[in-house]
């Protein structure tokens, strides 16, 4: 009685084949729920960053990177996003099972991404890319911190189609019982929990502070609010969500590993903000028209 009927979606926008092409087989292909997630949250970045970085009222004087660098950027964040988050969950979750597998590690279609490792990987191609064209790294990471949240919001989604990361077992009046779960139980659907607080309240969080507060003026503001926010959005919701099944719980039948991944967030978070300048007299945006 404390059920909700999983909705009839599948992890395939559409499939196709396999193809017979002269004995070949190839496929069967698909598009994915997941990676449209992939996609449209750096398309939406994309957009985004460039909408920032356009708008001279968010910036008080501060220099800033071009439309230009903004385009170039985004390949640089592509790679950094797919090896960082490829090779963080070999390390961080899964490394006996790849040692023994190497190849695996290049079959990212089988699924076994790392948001922590996303970020480190991120984090790495925009120093590169700062460095490269001599530009402020603390802003750059501002710029693609206001925009990640609805990013994170569309993976978890897509997440919840897929039946895969749910929750622990619950009576509440939302659980669902998951296609994927071998156990049938009903379950939080943590996976929404994560889209509501990443993704929408994070989003708004930002949103509020950019175009509001004038924290595009204070470099490093910005970041220090997304590490702690999402760090401690992502402890709360793992009190609800299953661990991963090769890791288990790492201490007291409580503490896992996606709690050990963002307590370092939130420290590094926190000093993001203790070091933001102080905001230039007039910072704060008031609203269009006053």
């Amino acid at each position: 009685m404390f059920v909700l009927p999983f909705p009839a979606i599948g992890p395939d926008i559409v499939a196709f084949g396999p193809f017979d092409v002269g004995g070949l087989v190839l496929g069967p292909f698909a598009i994915r729920w997941y990676a449209l997630a992939y996609i449209g949250g750096l398309l939406f970045g994309w957009w985004y960053l460039k909408t920032m970085v356009r708008t001279e009222r968010l910036w008080r004087g501060l220099p800033r990177p071009s439309e230009i660098d903004i385009d170039d950027l985004l390949v640089w964040m592509t790679f950094g996003v797919i090896l960082g988050g490829r090779l963080g969950y070999v390390a961080f979750y899964d490394t006996a099972a790849y040692l023994a597998a190497p190849l695996e590690i290049l079959k990212v279609w089988h699924g076994g991404m790392s948001f922590h490792g996303g970020v480190i990987g991120t984090a790495v191609a925009m120093a590169i890319f700062a460095r490269r064209r001599g530009l402020r790294l603390r802003t750059l990471f501002d710029l693609s911190a206001a925009a990640v949240p609805l990013g994170l919001g569309l993976g978890r989604i897509a997440n919840f189609i897929n039946g895969e990361l749910y929750g622990r077992f619950a009576e509440v009046p939302w659980a669902f019982v998951f296609p994927t779960d071998p156990a049938g139980l009903p379950r939080h659907p943590s996976q929404l929990y994560e889209a509501g607080l990443e993704g929408l309240v994070l989003m708004a969080v930002l949103t509020v502070l950019v175009w509001r507060r004038g924290a595009l003026a204070r470099p490093g503001l910005v970041t220090g609010v997304f590490g702690i926010g999402y760090g401690l959005s992502r402890i709360v919701v793992e009190f609800f969500r299953m661990p991963d099944p090769q890791l288990g719980y790492l201490a007291f039948d409580v503490v896992t590993m996606g709690m050990v991944l963002s307590l370092p967030m939130v420290a590094i978070g926190l000093g993001f903000v203790l070091a933001a300048p102080k905001a230039p007299a007039g910072a704060a945006i008031a609203a269009p028209g006053r």
